[in-house]
């Protein structure tokens, strides 16, 4: 899919208020008693990402119908619960940088970053109760027991060496368009709780989470540090295989493959040996695969919305989706 993009804020100006509302639930929930922990928090609200996920809940909210105080404290505890899992993430992936900022666990070491990540997983908690709604309980509960199998079982397929595509769609699921997915339905549950409304916006929410993780895996091979604010490479680096990758396989000479092969299994790769497996890559068709799958994934995320009637929220969930297509970051 290929349209104007229009930038995040222009696409968040209809919610402009809502975003107020949710961004003081988020703060109150971060605060406390300690003082490290609020200097940590300030370090994280001052390096904020783009909100994408609590973006969605206030949108889907408005689309299917008027947005209640657990849309706000249900759009903050998906953020709490985002950051928690990127915090350990970034501890796990032994991360230098996060958005363009040296990662919590580079300026507190890991162990204060493992405690900060409980901490506000604590906080997630503590709001997900707060909803005091059991539909929404049971969705957020399943979402984080998704989010950490994601995880594991990338990591199990890149020990056992044995990632299959439809392995990879598995695990991008559960690891990253799950959370996205039950960001939109949540908006649904708050709003309106139609099953319809909860159907359209949990696939839409899938769909794109899906697509925004394949973008996500084309950066770790094609972006720079310098564009992503992300350590790069640090898939292929921890030899786990993402999309792009997978398909050059099914493409590849058996000479190419072997060649991949060495290369995957050096233990220290330069920037002149990725650059050779960008080539790969791109000459098998790995790159535009993905571009492909992208599209793919958008279209039904658009077509899973299409019923709902025009309005500044609906054409803003559009809009995100090209967003994601054409990001470079």
């Amino acid at each position: 899919m290929r349209q104007d993009v229009k930038s995040l804020k222009q696409i968040t100006s209809p919610i402009f208020e809502d975003i107020k509302l949710f961004q003081k639930e988020f703060e109150d929930a971060l605060h406390s008693e300690v003082r490290l922990i609020n200097t940590i928090a300030k370090y994280i609200l001052r390096h904020k990402g783009k909100h994408i996920r609590p973006i969605l809940t206030i949108l889907a909210a408005r689309v299917c119908g008027q947005p209640t105080l657990n849309s706000y404290r249900a759009a903050a505890m998906i953020e709490l619960l985002h950051i928690a899992t990127l915090i350990h993430d970034d501890v796990v992936d032994e991360a230098k940088s996060r958005r363009g900022w040296p990662s919590i666990n580079r300026v507190w070491k890991n162990k204060v970053s493992v405690l900060m990540g409980d901490f506000i997983l604590s906080k997630a908690l503590i709001n997900m109760i707060g909803l005091k709604d059991f539909e929404a309980l049971e969705l957020i509960s399943k979402t984080a027991e998704q989010l950490s199998a994601g995880e594991i079982l990338q990591i199990e397929k890149s020990i056992t060496k044995s990632m299959t595509e439809d392995t990879y769609y598995r695990v991008i699921f559960q690891k990253t368009a799950s959370l996205v997915s039950t960001s939109c339905e949540l908006g649904a549950i708050t709003s309106s709780r139609q099953e319809k409304d909860r159907e359209a916006m949990r696939t839409y929410g899938a769909r794109l989470g899906m697509a925004f993780q394949i973008k996500d895996d084309m950066f770790d091979l094609l972006g720079s540090e310098a564009e992503t604010g992300k350590d790069m490479a640090s898939d292929v680096r921890k030899n786990m295989l993402t999309l792009p990758l997978i398909h050059s396989f099914s493409t590849l000479t058996k000479a190419e493959t072997r060649q991949i092969n060495a290369i995957l299994r050096k233990r220290k790769k330069s920037s002149r040996v990725l650059q050779e497996l960008r080539d790969i890559i791109d000459s098998a068709g790995g790159f535009e695969y993905a571009r492909h799958k992208i599209d793919e994934y958008s279209n039904q995320a658009m077509e899973a919305i299409a019923p709902y009637p025009d309005s500044p929220y609906k054409q803003s969930m559009i809009d995100l989706i090209a967003f994601n297509a054409q990001r470079t970051k």
